[in-house]
């Protein structure tokens, strides 16, 4: 079987497993549609016209003061120092200098925050003052919020469940229907990247088969059995296959449950195995807006 044919039967299994969950009665006959944010032209500097060349004079230099103290014989002094007497003897008399301490700027490095959170964001449910439809511009400032840490990891583990996703492109054929969707775990990837993109951790292609004994996977699944509610991010990246991702950064999306978690053939070369889990968002929270270029297969 091709691969496009393999995915399309995928895709179709899956929309039929997010519609026998219910999801009908959670979304609204008319979705919001998504407020792009415009974006600023850099302002171009004036060059200063013809005409204000030609009347401007250059610049006059001051004149230089004569100081007899700088007369051949005499002791060459500052004109800082004119009218004082200075006892030359102490001033060249000073002694090792101390050395000064040079306090060098520390790069951040990945997972370290640049600025200090409000709230720890190892806790289930809503994080305070961060309402649905918030938007980021990058990971680094969901995590500074509090609302999903990892600034690369896709999940945030927890030990009554995930705390947290980001839903951001995700694997072909997962469906993001908005109101639920089906979300595939973590592992099984090698962590060198390629030879084109050896420092990007998601580049390579799958190479051994996922469990639930991965600590990411083991969350979702105890999810499940706790019902915790997750708090879920879209990014921007899965605009090119659903109308609910954002045009640009990040933005939270509330909180969803994860009803099933499952192990099936994964859509890869290797035929290796795969966590499969399924979304479904609280009802009682704001609408998802949505994007004007999504595929929506």
């Amino acid at each position: 079987m091709s691969y496009a044919k393999e995915r399309e039967q995928n895709i179709a299994r899956n929309k039929a497993l997010l519609h026998d969950l219910g999801i009908a009665p959670l979304k609204p006959k008319i979705e919001p549609k998504e407020n792009l944010r415009k974006k600023v032209a850099a302002k171009k500097r004036k060059s200063p016209s013809s005409e204000s060349d030609e009347l401007e004079e250059p610049p006059k230099k001051a004149s230089r003061l004569t100081d007899d103290s700088n007369e051949p014989g005499r002791t060459r002094r500052s004109s800082r120092l004119a009218g004082k007497t200075v006892d030359y003897k102490q001033e060249q008399d000073r002694g090792v200098p101390e050395p000064i301490t040079i306090k060098r700027v520390q790069k951040v490095k990945v997972g370290q925050l640049k600025s200090k959170r409000t709230y720890d964001p190892h806790r289930y449910g809503h994080i305070p003052d961060v309402e649905v439809g918030t938007w980021w511009a990058t990971r680094e400032d969901c995590s500074t919020a509090s609302v999903h840490a990892p600034w690369v990891s896709g999940i945030a583990p927890g030990p009554n469940g995930a705390y947290s996703i980001a839903l951001s492109g995700g694997y072909d054929d997962d469906v993001d229907d908005g109101y639920a969707f089906t979300f595939t775990g973590s592992g099984g990837r090698d962590l060198k990247g390629t030879k084109t993109a050896p420092k990007n951790l998601r580049t390579a292609p799958q190479s051994s088969g996922q469990t639930f004994e991965d600590r990411n996977n083991a969350a979702l699944q105890k999810s499940v059995d706790t019902q915790k509610p997750v708090r879920v991010i879209r990014g921007f990246k899965g605009k090119a296959r659903s109308k609910y991702a954002p045009s640009e950064g990040y933005r939270y999306d509330g909180l969803y449950l994860v009803k099933k978690a499952w192990i099936e053939k994964g859509l890869n070369k290797g035929g290796f195995l795969v966590c499969k889990f399924a979304f479904v968002r609280m009802p009682g929270q704001e609408d998802i807006p949505v994007n004007d270029g999504g595929d929506d297969e």
